[in-house]
């Protein structure tokens, strides 16, 4: 039987301080063994690491019988899952890969249980936890990365100027594209996370190969508030209240303007969620929402293509209504549809 070791750190405490950011670990390629913490703010960066851990760690042959994919809140006894995954020997390989995703949304005795797993990793295997808190956030119970400390490789994946510069620079140049300077320092300055950023560059890139501000100005949503996209992911997620908090602070910035983004967003997610429940698993979904398509399959299963269905006709329904002025109360509109979707969404968690 392998020895237990406190993470059998990678990268000693000289090379790197407390996290390194997403590019430098894509540049650096630190080793990859023990515990790894992926943190930070923006999803798209979390799974871009996550892609390139298991690609550097694993051959392509060896990651079917050496990798294991957890998924945190919805796994049933999530610590003895990962225990048991962690502690199983490598199969042809010269290690395992265990990754749980979304521990930033796992409740506090899923988290200490997931931790005392953490703590009895074997030498020889790697551990990956995806535990979106930005690194000086302070809650309790306290995210895995300052508990780690020195003893992980953390890698925050917290977006900042420089960050979405090289991003817009890289995408620019993966989509054969150009674009004046002023839309990469927009792009660069604003909050926008990298996944609306992508389906903006994306977008304006069928439009020609020269991305001009007067075409993001017209059809980006980077420049904008992102906030109802993030109150359809919350809702989408089974987090109605913080749903709700996001449409009601839009409301107060445009009591009449902020329905009609609010039903747009929500729509377009029960769409994809409708297009991943159905037979095939999404395989006519747009390129420019494949990469979210891992998180969203686990909610399209446990809603199913009818539920989903619903959920997106209801939407459709509230936007036309208030496009066309069939109802004065965008709110109160917004409201039973955030309730008819969330009661949708905990039916579904009640009978998977």
């Amino acid at each position: 039987m392998r020895a237990s070791c406190p993470f059998a750190p990678s990268v000693s405490p000289p090379d790197w301080a407390d996290c390194i950011k997403f590019f430098d670990f894509l540049d650096k390629q630190p080793k990859l063994d023990g515990l790894i913490v992926i943190e930070g703010t923006d999803a798209l960066l979390a799974q871009r690491t996550l892609d390139v851990i298991i690609e550097r760690a694993l051959p392509a042959d060896m990651r079917a019988l050496n990798l294991d994919v957890i998924a945190g809140p919805e796994t049933e006894h999530v610590g003895r899952a990962v225990a048991d995954a962690s502690t199983a020997m490598p199969f042809l390989a010269e290690l395992r890969v265990i990754v749980v995703r979304n521990c930033h949304q796992l409740r506090a005795q899923p988290r200490r249980d997931v931790w005392d797993a953490a703590l009895a990793l074997p030498a020889g295997n790697t551990l990956v936890l995806e535990d979106l808190f930005a690194p000086n956030k302070k809650t309790k119970p306290e995210p895995f990365g300052p508990l780690a400390g020195r003893k992980a490789l953390r890698i925050d994946t917290t977006l900042a100027a420089d960050v979405r510069e090289r991003f817009v620079r890289e995408t620019l140049a993966r989509l054969g594209a150009g674009a004046e300077p002023r839309v990469i320092s927009e792009l660069a300055a604003g909050d926008a996370d990298l996944g609306s950023i992508q389906n903006d560059l994306e977008k304006l890139a069928l439009a020609g190969k020269s991305i001009t501000f007067a075409m993001l100005e017209s059809e980006s949503l980077s420049i904008e508030d992102p906030k109802a996209w993030h109150y359809a992911q919350a809702l989408v997620e089974g987090r109605p209240d913080e749903a709700l908090a996001i449409a009601f602070e839009l409301f107060a910035a445009d009591p009449r303007g902020a329905a009609i983004p609010l039903a747009s967003a929500i729509a377009g997610e029960m769409s994809l969620l409708w297009e991943l429940a159905r037979p095939g698993g999404g395989a006519a979904i747009e390129p420019r929402h494949r990469w979210r398509a891992p998180k969203l399959q686990v909610v399209a299963r446990r809603i199913g293509p009818a539920r989903a269905r619903r959920g997106y006709e209801a939407a459709v329904r509230g936007f036309e209504a208030v496009v066309t002025g069939r109802i004065d109360d965008g709110r109160a509109m917004i409201e039973l549809l955030t309730a008819d979707i969330a009661a949708n969404v905990t039916a579904a968690r009640n009978t998977s």
